[in-house]
């Protein structure tokens, strides 16, 4: 009978059996389960943290805009040439309503004066709302108008020169559209406590105050419903430039 030596033992021998020294001990399907979950466990640990990160700027762009800045998009003629249709306004919302000056520019909520109080439907409105936060389309209900007169103050139209006038001087306003006069409507009014009178530089097609002088609060704003001061031009980018 022939004898074999231990290290002629074929299955002895695990490089002669075929195996690895890798795979000894460890059944052949654990570790690439493993691996598997780990992989798993990794990309949703790093989907997690994207996640709170894009929640965490989105938060931040939110509350930004809600109290320090905003973006609004113009939609009409009426401040040509200081505002363009099309342009979108960079505004800072830390204006003190209390704090309003004369020829400052503001953009101010026009509900309850220069718009309805009427709400469209909530999907409708909520719709609208997106996308003028977007700044794909100018909002109904705000407008960009010029202080011309303050609490306080006489405002009438016009002098002999055709000039508006505040407290009995004329206003200088190179702002004014070329071609344009100060004002075809007469108006003489007392600014009160609270209430601004606003007026577009476009004056020819501009719907401002003096358009409201028949109406409820005879076209003076409150100053509360200002939202901001336009400080900039963000685009077009060929148009960018402080205001």
């Amino acid at each position: 009978m022939l004898e074999h030596s231990p290290h002629e033992n074929p299955v002895a021998d695990p490089a002669a059996a075929g195996f690895s020294a890798s795979e000894q001990g460890s059944p052949s399907g654990d570790r690439p389960v493993e691996s598997v979950r780990d992989a798993l466990t990794r990309w949703t640990h790093g989907w997690r943290l994207v996640t709170l990160a894009v929640a965490f700027a989105l938060l931040l762009v939110l509350g930004l805009r809600m109290w320090v800045v905003d973006v609004y998009y113009v939609g009409s003629t009426s401040m040509q040439p200081t505002v363009e249709p099309g342009d979108r306004l960079l505004v800072t919302k830390t204006l003190d309503p209390d704090e309003l000056d004369r020829g400052q520019l503001v953009v101010f909520d026009g509900r309850g004066s220069f718009a309805p109080l009427d709400e469209d439907p909530p999907l409708v409105n909520a719709a609208q709302q997106v996308g003028t936060w977007l700044g794909l389309r100018p909002s109904e209900d705000v407008f960009v108008k010029r202080v011309i007169g303050i609490p306080g103050d006489t405002v009438s139209c016009c002098n002999d020169d055709g000039r508006v006038l505040v407290n009995g001087e004329p206003l200088d306003e190179p702002y004014l559209y070329p071609g344009d006069s100060p004002s075809d409507t007469k108006f003489d009014v007392v600014v009160p406590e609270g209430r601004v009178w606003l007026l577009g530089d476009h004056r020819s097609v501009s719907v401002d105050s003096r358009s409201l002088l028949g109406a409820p609060g005879g076209g003076l704003v409150r100053a509360d419903r200002v939202i901001g001061e336009p400080t900039a031009v963000l685009w077009p980018l060929g148009r960018t430039d402080p205001l």
